[in-house]
């Protein structure tokens, strides 16, 4: 909670002075343009990767493999568009990070090890839905309830 706190506290305090500095060194109205160019330049690009990355999670949705990359990539994508539109310019920086695909595939390494490392550690579980069989290894097998018709005895395969 302290360093989410820190955070809401100290990239604003940043910002602020960066955009004092650079509106002292080359004037309000071009440090206003800066903003506005890097929020539609950042929008653009989100708006580009985020279809490219829709288009990749699509594909593998219908080839049965599970969009874990296109998934990490669309939320990079999401929180970049949301710097973006964010004046300032250490957030624009932060965003157009997560806008360059090599820095995307950083991050889901980063992610991917941690979670790892978590499950070894324990400290986060995977709940077994089913076991080796294929069946459920939390509750008993469901019962069948396909609809019998009038005058069906209810056997299967006679």
């Amino acid at each position: 909670m302290g360093r989410l706190l820190l955070l809401f506290i100290a990239i604003p305090v940043i910002e602020l002075f960066l955009l004092i500095e650079i509106g002292q060194r080359v004037g309000t109205l071009t440090t206003v343009g800066i903003i506005i160019a890097t929020g539609l330049v950042g929008a653009s690009l989100a708006r580009q990767q985020g279809m490219s990355t829709l288009a990749r999670l699509r594909a593998d949705l219908a080839a049965s493999r599970l969009p874990a990359e296109p998934i990490v990539d669309g939320v990079l994508i999401l929180v970049a568009a949301a710097v973006l539109i964010t004046p300032g310019l250490l957030t624009d920086v932060a965003g157009f990070l997560c806008l360059i695909p090599a820095f995307r595939q950083l991050v889901r390494r980063y992610l991917k090890q941690t979670f790892e490392r978590a499950v070894r550690e324990g400290t986060i579980g995977i709940p077994q839905a089913f076991d080796g069989a294929g069946t459920s290894s939390r509750r008993p097998p469901m019962k069948d309830v396909t609809p019998r018709r009038p005058g069906d005895s209810g056997r299967r395969g006679s």
